[in-house]
């Protein structure tokens, strides 16, 4: 089943519908077992970008934790939101110190909305992922420009793994009005603080259709890596 994000096409287009085929459909286990950086125990060091030393404890912002993207058009700083989005951000860290978000691809580009990414390597096969969580939708944060939010399936509100995606524009269509499968929303988790000129770059990245999916880049994007620096 696809993932999908419904975005705010231009004006008088209704909605358009994002659609992540198959995706962060395999789950390796229990969510649960991620490593989340507010709880780090025992003294454990996190990895960190590569060439620089572990990251210490120490250094961790337990609340507003700072992992870096870097990809083939430049890097991305995310201030992640784990106050109001504890579980969520516990997931992404959980990938993003796993190794997971390296050497995979943005495969969907929507010019003017959104950028989606995590879900596969660079061969377009897809990651291996834990467990779905619970959307964190009704958290307060909107899907506005700059913003990372996770990707989901569409009838299934509980249901994002690693796929994740960044808000071109303000899309109100995307934000939580009510408990309801249509009304639930999506799950913002943090804001791109250095780097929106890159996410604009790839988002007017050339794109196709192929039958796996729409707007897909002509080049690949590449995130070659993702580190938790702070």
């Amino acid at each position: 089943m696809p993932y999908c994000v419904k975005l705010a096409a231009s004006a008088g287009m209704g909605l358009l519908v994002l659609c992540m085929l198959g995706g962060c459909g395999r789950n390796g286990g229990d969510s649960t077992s991620a490593t989340p950086a507010a709880n780090i125990a025992g003294g454990k060091d996190l990895p960190s970008k590569a060439g620089n030393a572990p990251l210490k404890n120490s250094d961790v912002d337990p609340l507003h934790p700072v992992v870096v993207l870097e990809t083939s058009l430049g890097n991305i700083t995310i201030t992640l939101d784990h106050e109001k989005s504890p579980r969520t951000v516990d997931n992404f860290l959980g990938y993003v110190n796993e190794l997971h978000y390296d050497q995979t691809i943005v495969h969907q580009v929507f010019r003017g909305q959104g950028v989606v990414g995590g879900g596969y390597d660079v061969n377009f096969g897809e990651k291996r992922t834990r467990a779905p969580i619970r959307n964190e939708a009704e958290n307060g944060l909107k899907n506005v420009r700059g913003t990372i939010a996770m990707a989901r399936l569409p009838d299934n509100v509980h249901s994002a793994t690693c796929q994740f995606f960044f808000n071109v524009a303000d899309t109100p269509s995307l934000d939580f009005r009510e408990p309801t499968p249509d009304g639930y929303g999506y799950c913002v988790f943090g804001e791109v603080t250095e780097g929106i000129d890159v996410v604009d770059r790839i988002a007017n990245t050339p794109v196709h259709d192929t039958p796996a999916f729409e707007q897909t880049p002509n080049e690949a994007v590449v995130i070659h890596s993702a580190r938790q620096i702070r």
